[in-house]
């Protein structure tokens, strides 16, 4: 019969407590019992506190970014099928090793819908938390529509340098919505505020010669362009929607989606 582990007495468990060391606060009793019991030496017992501990506060860290990030599903790169889509195995294992976000390159995936941009986009978002990087995440019309309401108390500035605290910032479905000149310029100015300071990541399905399309103004889409892609890593999606392949598997009619 396992022995019930004794409370910790009352000056630890305020002293844990004031030291906001919760793991090893709740831990303690049953190992300390252990440690009794199967004769463990001093620095072992307070070498498996401090890396629970540590555990501990990585794991609760983690949540917290992603908290942030607001990513709108869960996505892992394992389940991101390299081989059934149109990205080379060199360029996804360069991209998965996240050494493009360290330098503070952009990646630019740009190609038809279904084509897994934002599966692929959200996954490398996900994977660089678990890693340690803040990261921030939006579709192109919640980042206008975020900027706008800065536009409305004069807190632009502020909005931005907030979200430039990422070290990676998400910014998918862009063209999917026209934008208008006051939207475009906002757009522009966390592009030009990132550059060579942050890593970007984008989604499009609009090729680059196209972007004038969904921009106001040539001139935009030119200064956008440039500083996108320059230090920045290209990956041209294609093939069939990996949706409707799905669809038609399960003997359903495909429904038409935006990514």
């Amino acid at each position: 019969m396992t022995a019930t582990p004794p409370p910790l007495a009352a000056d630890l468990e305020a002293g844990l407590r004031r030291l906001r060391l919760s793991a090893i606060r709740a831990l303690a009793p049953e190992l300390l019992l252990t440690a009794t019991t199967q004769r463990w030496k001093p620095e072992e017992l307070l070498r498996v506190f401090i890396e629970a501990e540590i555990a501990s506060r990585d794991l609760s860290n983690v949540r917290g970014r992603m908290k942030v990030a607001s990513f709108p599903v869960t996505k892992s790169l394992e389940e991101f099928d390299v081989t059934a889509s149109s990205v080379p195995r060199p360029t996804f294992d360069y991209l998965a090793s996240l050494e493009w976000v360290r330098a503070k390159e952009n990646l630019c995936l740009v190609g038809p819908a279904g084509t897994g941009k934002s599966h692929l986009l959200v996954a490398l978002g996900h994977h660089a938390v678990e890693d340690g990087h803040r990261v921030r995440y939006f579709t192109a019309t919640e980042l206008v529509e975020t900027l706008y309401r800065a536009l409305a108390d004069n807190s632009v500035g502020k909005v931005i340098t907030q979200i430039l605290k990422s070290d990676l910032i998400l910014i998918d479905e862009i063209g999917f919505a026209p934008m208008d000149p006051t939207g475009a310029e906002l757009f522009f100015r966390l592009v030009a505020a990132a550059y060579e300071r942050r890593s970007l990541g984008i989604g499009s399905h609009w090729p680059f010669e196209e972007w004038g399309k969904f921009l106001p103004e040539h001139t935009t889409a030119v200064s956008l362009l440039d500083r996108l892609l320059h230090h920045s890593v290209i990956v041209v999606t294609d093939g069939e929607s990996f949706r409707m392949k799905e669809a038609r598997a399960k003997g359903g009619r495909p429904t038409l989606d935006k990514n």
